[in-house]
């Protein structure tokens, strides 16, 4: 009796001791990824402050002239306008002239008029708008309305055309829209804008929060971490880091 009282009180204490050196290790790795995130994100922060001060040679010459189109895609909770305009006067300053600001609830179409009455020097851009070089900055308002909209609207224009052709007859079971004629009828519709080079995602999510899928085909996208936290050198270094990127379009 005594050695098996003996034996579970053994088993017990051995069962508490792997417990203990199990959540020591636990916390050990959970302690050493946090500082390891506060090490990168140090890092960050001061490889951005020398970028915003200049002292980076490398970050100084940008081939902004590669960067025809910009799209901004930002969290509509983290929507601050004195926020965005502080970046339109960034991307002015480093000689971005076409600007797409998109947010899913369209906070910021909202206040357009607000936006381009502080933001002094640009103006709004429109669909026969040619990316060409210009002294005032273009700006294009959208949100997850108009890509919905555009696509409605382009579903609609196919529907009508085949039906009046007659050809919904000929064509039973069989796939009769096809990309290029979703391309064409967007362009009908007026839901086919520039597709930019550049997309640059500001909040929590690592996507493009419903920016048309048909628009960024080709484009580079960059998570930019929340608008509050944004800073010049991190803007610059994914401006140059596009720029240096060689893109390989398929046939």
């Amino acid at each position: 009796m005594d050695f098996a009282k003996l034996k579970r009180r053994l088993y017990y204490w051995i069962h508490q001791i792997v417990n203990i050196l199990l959540r020591l290790m636990w916390h050990l790795l959970h302690v050493t990824i946090h500082l390891c995130y506060f090490a990168i994100n140090i890092a960050n922060a001061l490889e951005s402050h020398l970028i915003s001060k200049g002292l980076l040679r490398r970050y100084k010459s940008l081939h902004i002239s590669k960067l025809q189109y910009l799209a901004i895609v930002i969290e509509s909770e983290d929507c601050r306008t004195s926020n965005v305009i502080e970046l339109l006067q960034w991307l002015a300053d480093l000689g971005v002239k076409h600007v797409c600001l998109y947010d899913m609830e369209g906070i910021l179409k909202k206040s357009k008029d607000f936006i381009l009455e502080k933001f002094d020097g640009a103006t709004l851009f429109q669909e026969n708008d040619v990316l060409l070089d210009q002294p005032l900055m273009t700006l294009e308002f959208a949100s997850f309305s108009d890509g919905k909209e555009a696509v409605a609207k382009a579903a609609n224009v196919l529907f009508m055309k085949y039906l009046k052709s007659g050809s919904t007859s000929s064509y039973q079971g069989e796939q009769i829209f096809t990309e290029s004629q979703m391309g064409e009828a967007l362009k009908t519709v007026g839901g086919n804008g520039p597709e930019p080079d550049l997309l640059l995602v500001y909040g929590p999510a690592r996507c493009h929060l419903g920016f048309p899928a048909w628009r960024i085909r080709y484009t580079e996208i960059q998570h930019m971490g929340p608008l509050k936290s944004m800073k010049y050198g991190s803007l610059i270094k994914a401006i140059y880091k596009f720029t240096m990127v060689q893109q390989n379009y398929g046939k």
